[in-house]
């Protein structure tokens, strides 16, 4: 079932996955009507598959040496341990890079493997294994062996130099390969590179579950006493969260333990970075995705991670402290840059100055720091509904740019398919990086437009918000809230269900917060609940009755916990 309503930049289809009135629910279901719908719709059915989806076990996970290339990777890395060797732990600069550090570390440490952690610098050095990134990192820590993580998967040449240098290499990975072949290193460990006649079902990890992994296999063959691998569980949540792979399966076994791990945590670090953020337990994957991720990614994105490397190694509490503060200020500056770039991309498109956009975006300029394209690409895929690049351009014309895609349309073809006009490219479906010549730019706007135009349908290219059930005011009472956490994490591959109440109107003029954000009460048949609709001012409101779609949120004022709408849309009611 789909409908359509009317915004100031499309035209929105909203999608009710069944008409089904959240009202009896299904015979003999524990549930609430509403809780009960959403499951259903969500193809969640059987006793067993509810189970399993409300209380994954750890003891579910599937055997770590079905990953291709772990094998090798464990015996490897246990040769090292046993011959003393010098490893170096090379890393990425966003949250999952940072997180994947923090517990390989802990692991070789465990063994006592002599090892120290790098991080390339994201300007001077760019993303992932690159010439001159190695070449620091040799000269500072002489490894006889080095382990990729989070990157590395395409970088055929840099291993290559490595071995040429006489330096094995590991990789531990996510991403996905180049169409030229993988490096020559001694093993790869990504789900994304399956062995020969074989796949690998655990494609969703990001790189932090493939080091959760490679330290399950190490702890199964030999066991070291003391270390539980469960209290890292937080770490590798926060990079599996930030890193926005598909909350499904395994990746939600190990977010979920992971979520009531951090709510004890014993990382000094993420202790810190929940105080500087003012959040609480018990824990959501929101907290993680606004308050814990942006802090952790700040660094990286205006220089070099270091600092919040530092800060998930760190054990003295007061240092942690110090270094979140440092965290939490370089945040800051980001969020200005990244106010500053998206405004003005936004003013360009929308005044028709950014070249043809009407299947896809490609924006460029020189006063752009390119640690925010990222974040600024989001917003413009997000708001235009088409896949974007951003592009920020250094003095010497090269362009630092990160992609975002919708559903249906692969960056990682249109990457491949262009790679005349770029220096460099890769990443996945829907979020990646390229850099190219500033002369190369308006080309691969045309491939990029003219790739989108031949190959998607353009019914793909309406934008949609997908509802999972209606259901009446009166059916949104406080003790549904309990069994609404129950299906959390929400994320990618789970998103937080989206209901429809229709024919509601408000019980007085609203209220506008902040000149961007309304509040008011809703009625329906005589039923109030509190509602706001967050940046709604910016859309207007059409004349009541609406239908709405929201979702539920917990209000906690001043020690009155309450049920309140999240508005995240309203048409005139049909």
């Amino acid at each position: 079932m789909s409908e359509q309503a009317g915004s100031k930049t499309t035209l929105t289809r909203w999608i009710i996955k069944s008409p089904f009135i959240a009202d009896g629910g299904s015979p003999g279901s524990d549930f609430a009507p509403v809780i009960d719908a959403i499951l259903t719709n969500r193809e969640i059915v059987s006793a067993a598959q509810r189970q399993a989806f409300l209380e994954p076990r750890l003891a579910d996970l599937s055997d770590p040496f079905e990953m291709p290339g772990m094998s090798a990777a464990v015996e490897r890395v246990f040769a090292a341990a046993d011959r003393g060797e010098k490893v170096a732990l090379y890393g990425d600069y966003d949250v999952d890079g940072v997180t994947s550090l923090t517990l390989l570390k802990a692991i070789l440490d465990a063994y006592g493997i002599l090892c120290g952690t790098f991080l390339p610098h994201r300007i001077g050095e760019g993303y992932g294994l690159s010439i001159d990134g190695l070449g620091r990192c040799l000269e500072e820590q002489s490894p006889d062996l080095l382990i990729a993580v989070d990157c590395g998967t395409t970088s055929i040449e840099e291993i290559q130099w490595l071995k040429n240098r006489g330096v094995e290499s590991v990789i531990l990975d996510h991403h996905e390969p180049a169409p030229e072949g993988l490096p020559d290193c001694i093993a790869l460990v990504n789900p994304k590179v399956a062995e020969p006649g074989k796949s690998c079902r655990l494609d969703y990890l990001c790189s932090a579950g493939v080091v959760f992994k490679l330290a399950h296999a190490m702890l199964k063959k030999r066991p070291v006493d003391g270390f539980r691998l469960r209290d890292y569980l937080d770490v590798v949540a926060v990079g599996t969260v930030a890193d926005i792979v598909p909350l499904r399966e395994e990746n939600r076994t190990l977010v979920k333990r992971g979520l009531h791990e951090l709510a004890r945590t014993r990382n000094a670090g993420l202790a810190a970075l929940a105080e500087i953020a003012g959040i609480n337990p018990p824990y959501g994957a929101q907290d993680i995705s606004f308050r814990i991720s942006p802090r952790l990614n700040a660094a990286g994105r205006l220089d070099t991670a270091a600092a919040a490397l530092d800060l998930m190694l760190c054990e003295n509490p007061s240092e942690a402290q110090r270094l979140a503060a440092e965290l939490d200020k370089q945040n800051q500056i980001r969020q200005e840059l990244e106010h500053g770039a998206a405004t003005s991309a936004i003013a360009s498109i929308e005044n028709e100055h950014a070249g043809q956009c009407d299947h896809g975006i490609v924006i460029a300029s020189r006063e752009w720091h390119p640690g925010v394209v990222g974040i600024v690409a989001s917003r413009i895929c997000r708001k235009f509904n088409r896949p974007a690049f951003v592009i920020a351009v250094d003095d010497n014309g090269v362009g630092k740019g990160s992609g975002r895609s919708i559903g249906g349309i692969s960056l990682v073809d249109i990457i491949n398919s262009g790679r005349c006009h770029l220096l460099s490219g890769g990443g996945h479906d829907m979020a990646a990086g390229i850099s190219i010549r500033e002369d190369q730019v308006d080309a691969f706007r045309v491939h990029l437009n003219t790739h989108v135009r031949d190959t998607v349908d353009p019914e793909d290219m309406v934008p949609r918000l997908h509802i999972d059930t209606e259901c009446r005011l009166e059916q949104l009472r406080l003790e549904i809230l309990d069994e609404f956490l129950r299906l959390e994490p929400f994320g990618a591959a789970n998103p937080e269900p989206l209901l429809i109440a229709r024919n509601v109107a408000p019980t007085s003029e609203p209220r506008i917060l902040k000149d961007k954000h309304y509040r008011f009460s809703l009625q329906q048949d005589r039923v109030v609940r509190d509602a706001i609709y967050f940046n709604g001012v910016e859309n207007g409101l059409p004349c009541p009755p609406w239908d709405v779609a929201f979702n539920i949120m917990r209000n906690d004022f001043r020690g009155r916990v309450s049920l309140q709408m999240n508005v995240r849309a309203l048409r005139p009611a049909e």
